[in-house]
């Protein structure tokens, strides 16, 4: 079961990753070089159908595997626990993710215009740094590198 969330996980996240670094690296430069909103619109519009399911799918089975890493819900918030260090770092991108998010949707999408592509950017650089954090955040788990300093290699 383990393996198959796992793989799941990683399939979708790189709907969502993939997805936002071509926007930050191609699409995004392009809208601000042409001040072009409705080029940002269009690829945001026929990108969203896939990647917001596979933000929920990400979601849905990052939680499954937090839970078979640590059953315990609450111990996922320890901090002196290496596993739960890496359910944390990732239950807070996904924290800073949703508040980017909400607040493009509800506050700059709906004015977005030339004027304020600029503001736009600025949500859409941090969620793909987000997304990137994903990653290693994830990877970590496996190798204990970064936030997961003393987990055994043989997860």
């Amino acid at each position: 079961m383990y393996g198959m969330l796992l793989v799941t996980h990683i399939l979708f996240a790189t709907i969502w990753t993939g997805g936002h670094i071509v926007l930050s690296l191609v699409i995004l430069p392009d809208v601000l070089r042409k001040r072009s909103p409705e080029t940002l619109l269009s690829f945001e519009s026929a990108y969203e159908k896939v990647a917001m399911p596979a933000l929920i799918i990400q979601v849905v089975t990052g939680l499954m595997l937090a839970y078979q890493l640590v059953p315990d819900v609450f111990l996922w918030f320890d901090v002196s626990n290496p596993l739960s260090r890496g359910i944390l770092a990732k239950l807070t991108l996904l924290a800073l993710t949703l508040a980017f998010a909400l607040d493009a949707r509800l506050r700059v999408i709906p004015k977005l215009s030339e004027d304020n592509l600029i503001d736009m950017a600025l949500h859409i650089i941090p969620v793909t740094i987000f997304s990137i954090l994903f990653v290693v955040v994830g990877v970590s788990f496996r190798t204990g590198w970064l936030f997961l300093w003393s987990i055994n290699s043989n997860l």
